[in-house]
């Protein structure tokens, strides 16, 4: 092989060495190969070579990889192509079904739940997205349909909004106006402690989707007066109850009024 080049064990190391055509030693990695399609194998497959070389099954080994590489950055293919090289080089073929599925169903699974995780909160505020409380909505809307009580009379959006904070030029930096963005979602939190759901709707708006009954009106009372108590009264805040649409796509054209405004 390699044109007549010889191949030998170094005494006392384990390498693996050839011969140049100078004739000086070189080591050569375990994987290395030289078949030109099979790349070197990726240290992160060291668990499924090892499974593979046993005669053992790989899935679990696999999903390992997969979860792991999507929580890397690595793309899907990038992923496969490791699966590939490592069967090529162990065993002298393809992936089998169970490997290929393993691997990308925990790849898919990690990296959807970390884009489920971006599109549900704020990392910066802790509150809830826009598209998450839109979400949120269409689950009320959806109950509705099963039966349920009306979405416009089993819930209503609580509207908190500081117009100050949609004029950064009034701020130093957003670091300021987003503390106060947090500050008004607090005061939401103390009166909605439970399930409700708070959403940052825009730079200057918080959104409490809140089940609505007789208490609602006395709750939005007490949110206002924590926000009087928090701002100067020269920043003219304000809060106040939304009522729903009848319709699930009307709830979302008010979404999105609320959040430009």
């Amino acid at each position: 092989m390699w044109g007549g080049l010889a191949e030998e064990m170094e005494e006392g190391m384990g390498l693996f060495a050839t011969r140049t055509r100078e004739g000086a030693p070189a080591e050569v990695a375990p994987d290395a190969t030289d078949e030109p399609d099979v790349p070197q194998l990726s240290t992160r497959f060291e668990a499924v070579r090892e499974r593979l070389a046993a005669g053992s099954d790989a899935s679990a080994a696999c999903a390992t990889v997969g979860r792991e590489m999507a929580r890397d950055g690595a793309d899907l293919g990038e992923a496969l192509d490791g699966l590939k090289a490592t069967y090529a080089r162990v065993l002298g073929g393809e992936p089998d079904f169970r490997a290929l599925r393993a691997l990308g169903l925990a790849w898919s699974e990690e990296t959807l739940g970390y884009l489920h995780q971006l599109s549900c909160e704020n990392p910066l505020t802790g509150l809830a997205s826009l598209a998450h409380l839109r979400a949120r909505l269409s689950e009320v809307y959806r109950a509705d349909e099963e039966a349920g009580p009306a979405a416009s009379t089993s819930h209503a959006l609580v509207v908190v909004d500081l117009p100050l904070l949609g004029r950064p030029a009034l701020w130093e930096g957003s670091f300021g106006s987003t503390m106060w963005l947090v500050r008004l979602a607090e005061c939401a939190r103390m009166v909605f402690p439970g399930e409700e759901t708070i959403c940052q709707a825009s730079p200057r708006r918080v959104v409490v989707l809140a089940g609505r009954d007789d208490r609602l009106a006395q709750r939005v009372g007490l949110v206002r007066d924590l926000v009087e108590e928090l701002v100067p009264e020269t920043w003219r805040a304000r809060v106040w109850i939304e009522g729903l649409p009848a319709s699930d796509h009307a709830a979302g054209l008010l979404l999105d009024e609320i959040a430009r405004a």
